[in-house]
């Protein structure tokens, strides 16, 4: 990668932080005012530039001649902070960017040991249907022997079968696709068994 395109990267990175740590400054100090405005709550454009800058980030993720740099700028622990985020915009995009960095087993490896799964699972959870989709996708490009066991958990599993049945295509065929491909038939048998006996489970993402 020639290196104008390192340094925009970095100017992404810094803009993002920027943002970030202005947008915490301007919501402290307007907090009275608008308040005394207003009692609804309006977005701040300094919360969409943040969007706006992480979406780039995550189409950055897609091109494996960015990886090494992305690595360097520690966007992958970027991306894996902002899964616990309010903002369903920011975990979509985080989400999305980890999905396109972890074909390459380097970026895998990285999210494995920085114990990334977790709060991929907990996306599956997510009312996004991107987020959702990304997660099932980014669970299957994670999982490895030494993965399997957490990647195709019980709750996993229990959770891909209800996303089978769902009415939205898209996720039901990834959903099956996982099933087939990932999981074992006693495992699928065990979560099966399991479902039928309660009605706890990761709600459907909204169409």
């Amino acid at each position: 990668m020639e290196l104008g395109r390192l340094e925009y990267l970095q100017a992404l990175v810094t803009e993002f932080q920027v943002t970030d740590s202005t947008g915490n400054k301007h919501r402290r100090s307007l907090a009275f005012s608008l308040s005394s405005v207003s009692s609804r709550t309006r977005p701040f454009p300094l919360a969409e530039a943040k969007e706006q800058v992480l979406a780039n980030l995550a189409n950055f993720a897609y091109d494996p001649s960015n990886y090494e740099y992305l690595r360097q700028l520690q966007v992958l622990d970027l991306f894996l902070d902002m899964l616990t985020e309010d903002n369903d915009s920011l975990v979509e995009f985080a989400m999305g960017g980890l999905c396109n960095l972890c074909l390459d087993k380097t970026n895998k490896e990285y999210i494995l040991e920085a114990n990334g799964v977790e709060p991929i699972i907990n996306c599956l959870s997510s009312s996004n249907e991107e987020t959702v989709v990304s997660a099932v996708t980014t669970l299957m490009f994670l999982t490895t022997p030494r993965s399997r066991a957490q990647t195709t958990a019980l709750p996993v599993v229990e959770c891909m079968l209800r996303f089978s049945l769902s009415a939205n295509t898209r996720l039901s065929n990834l959903a099956s696709i996982f099933l087939q491909d990932y999981c074992s038939p006693p495992q699928v048998e065990e979560a099966r068994n399991l479902s039928k006996h309660t009605a706890v489970g990761i709600p459907l993402p909204k169409d």
